[in-house]
């Protein structure tokens, strides 16, 4: 029996493409470490975030203490300056409560995809005092990692 050229060149082809079942698996792997390194993504960052309203806040106490000692007395709320409200990221705001001109306390509060962060916002006073306000951890692990 003969068999036709169609036929023949049919057999000689190499498979190609993906069957529904490789297709599935590979989304199925994907998922799933999707699922594990987000979630480990989004705290790295916050992390970093972290790291970054704690400087913010330290930069702010030393502008505080550079004024005071420039005029005898810290500065009020009023003329805290703007740059220093925001740290680089923006996912904190910075704030001053000065009233008396004798102590300050200062408050990166959480901001943007900030805010259901674990440390809550950071607090530190003219006597050096570090807290934290609606936090889950408490101001050692805030402070310290």
């Amino acid at each position: 029996m003969r068999r036709g050229p169609l036929r023949r060149a049919r057999r000689r082809q190499p498979q190609r493409g993906f069957t529904l079942i490789e297709l599935m698996i590979t989304v199925a792997i994907v998922a799933i470490l999707a699922a594990i390194a987000l979630p480990s993504y989004i705290e790295y960052v916050r992390r970093g975030a972290r790291a970054e309203a704690r400087a913010g806040l330290q930069q702010a106490a030393q502008w505080m203490e550079r004024a005071a000692t420039a005029m005898g007395s810290y500065p009020l709320a009023a003329a805290f300056p703007a740059n220093l409200t925001r740290v680089p990221s923006g996912r904190y705001t910075i704030s001053v409560a000065s009233t008396t001109g004798t102590a300050f306390t200062l408050t990166a509060t959480p901001a943007g995809s900030q805010a259901g962060d674990k440390c809550g916002s950071y607090t530190l006073t003219h006597t050096g005092q570090r807290g934290v306000t609606g936090a889950v951890l408490g101001v050692q692990e805030c402070w310290n990692r």
